[in-house]
C-alpha cells in the first residue's frame, strides 16, 4: 500500500484573490513535479483532493500523467486543520494506492500520525508541490519511500 501525500503548489495569498488560485511560479514549480511524475509512471486507486482551489488545481495538473484507476475526487475532511484520524482510518480499511492533496498542518499531521504513532512528531518537511511517498508494509509500519520537491528538479 502506497499513500503519496501532496502539499498543494503555491498559492496566491487571500488579499490577492480570496479564491486562492495557484500563483504563476505555483504553476511553474508543479511543473517541474509533474514533468518529473510523467516518467515514473506512477498509479494509484484514488487521487483525492480538498475542497480548496489551490488543492482542486494542484490534483488536476497531476491527474493528468498519472495513471488513477478508479477516480479523482474533492473528498471533505482534508481542510487543514481537520481531524486526521478519519482519513488514516479510512486509508487503513482500504488498503489502496492513494495520492492526497491538501494542505499543513493536516498533511503533515497525518504523515506523523502514521510513521510515528504521534501528530506532532513533524518528522516530514512539505514543500509546496512537493510529493511525499510512504508505503505500509505487511506488519503495517509505514515508511518514507521517497520524496520529490520542484527545488530538486532543473
Amino acid at each position: 500500500m502506497r499513500l503519496y501525500l501532496v502539499q498543494h503548489a503555491e498559492a496566491l495569498t487571500a488579499q490577492e484573490d480570496p479564491a486562492r488560485p495557484l500563483s504563476e511560479q505555483g504553476r511553474r514549480r508543479l511543473q517541474k513535479v509533474v514533468s518529473f511524475i510523467k516518467g515514473v509512471n506512477l498509479r494509484v486507486d484514488y487521487l483525492w483532493h480538498s475542497d480548496k482551489l489551490r488543492a482542486a488545481q494542484t490534483a488536476e495538473s497531476l491527474a493528468k500523467v498519472i495513471n488513477v484507476k478508479k477516480a479523482v475526487s474533492e473528498r471533505s475532511n482534508l481542510d487543514p486543520n481537520d481531524d486526521v484520524t478519519v482519513i488514516r482510518d479510512e486509508i487503513l480499511s482500504g488498503r489502496l494506492d492513494i495520492m492526497i492533496v491538501g494542505h499543513l498542518p493536516f498533511l503533515s499531521k497525518l504523515a506523523s500520525l502514521l510513521l510515528t504513532g504521534c501528530e506532532s512528531a513533524n518528522p516530514v518537511a512539505f514543500k509546496n508541490a512537493g510529493i511525499v511517498c510512504l508505503t505500509c508494509g505487511e506488519e503495517g509500519r509505514w515508511q518514507i519511500d521517497w520524496i520529490v520537491i520542484p527545488q530538486l528538479l532543473l
